[in-house]
């Protein structure tokens, strides 16, 4: 294969914390990231009242959708607007982290990946003893709703390409096709934030989303179907971007990087929650492998093993 694989799982050398704003809730959440052990995964424990609640970062987790993408029960205890933070995760290579917050929504932050990328930055990246196991793609899996869709196709490497097409002239039709390591998803997805409709403000409010949303953590399109924001877009196609990362944050849900190829048109939370179960529930179309003992000069080949303990299709 022609593409750099990291041997060995990952977490982080030290503790980090960041406070900030439900983008629904609009209430203030604190967030710590500790270190964890090899075959840990990514670990949410919300505080709640003195009791603490554990949420496994995996698809078969997820209890809605709607604006973001939720662990747990909607109508009871969980944890929102995880994606950007599990974009991060994913983009910077982390395998196992224990994450203590105090509310129920992940911090907006300003909008994109910044500030995870940041405090993650300054705690330093580990690396630990086991291996790090890879879900490989290995046929091509495709779902469809209307005139969207999305799919995994077999490929050297892990690459998103996202389309997005809104009858908004701010936005229009846009792509972004990269391969994804962490240089690459710190220079040209990290920063492109979420974005909304100055139009669906009120309808939001009204049933209790985006209570914390401000022009301090989303880019906004104004009635005349400008770009409101002071200092206008981070980056040309920045919505096609910000889809991007919301696609990553949603695919680190599936308890193991990805080798291959994800493709969407038109996509969101729902149909990329949709396309990973529909690719782990098809145990033909991907294979789990880690790196085998590689020789100097040599790139490494691949071996299939047995899946994580707390991969999705164990539970």
């Amino acid at each position: 294969m022609g593409f750099v694989l990291h041997d060995y799982q990952t977490t982080v050398k030290a503790r980090a914390t960041l406070t900030g704003t439900g983008v629904h809730s609009g209430g203030p959440v604190t967030v710590h990231f500790l270190p964890a052990d090899a075959d840990t995964g990514i670990v949410f424990h919300l505080s709640n009242g003195g009791e603490d609640r554990e949420f496994r970062a995996l698809v078969s987790e997820v209890g809605a959708t709607d604006l973001c993408t939720m662990l747990g029960d909607p109508a009871g205890e969980h944890i929102g607007t995880v994606e950007h933070l599990m974009a991060t995760v994913f983009g910077l290579g982390i395998d196992n982290l224990v994450i203590e917050i105090d509310g129920s929504e992940v911090p907006i932050l300003d909008g994109s990946a910044v500030a995870f990328v940041e405090a993650f930055d300054q705690a330093g990246i580990e690396t630990l003893a086991v291996k790090r196991r890879y879900i490989r793609v290995v046929k091509p899996v495709r779902i469809e709703a209307g005139a969207s869709w999305a799919e995994f196709r077999p490929y050297d490497g892990t690459r998103f390409e996202v389309e997005i097409d809104f009858e908004s002239p701010a936005i229009g039709r846009q792509l972004f096709a990269s391969d994804i390591n962490p240089d690459i998803f710190r220079r040209d997805i990290a920063r492109a934030r979420t974005f909304g409709f100055m139009k669906d403000v009120e309808r939001l409010w009204a049933a209790g989303y985006a209570l914390g949303s401000s022009l301090e953590n989303s880019l906004v399109i104004g009635d005349d179907n400008r770009v409101i924001n002071v200092g206008g877009l981070r980056y040309p196609n920045e919505f096609a971007r910000h889809k991007t990362l919301d696609a990553m944050g949603d695919l680190a849900l599936a308890g193991a990087r990805f080798i291959g190829c994800f493709r969407s048109y038109r996509g969101g939370h729902r149909m990329n929650a949709a396309a990973l179960r529909r690719l782990l529930s098809d145990r033909t179309a991907f294979e789990i492998v880690e790196t085998r003992r590689r020789e100097r000069g040599r790139v490494a080949e691949m071996i299939a093993v047995s899946g994580p303990v707390y991969a999705p299709w164990v539970i």
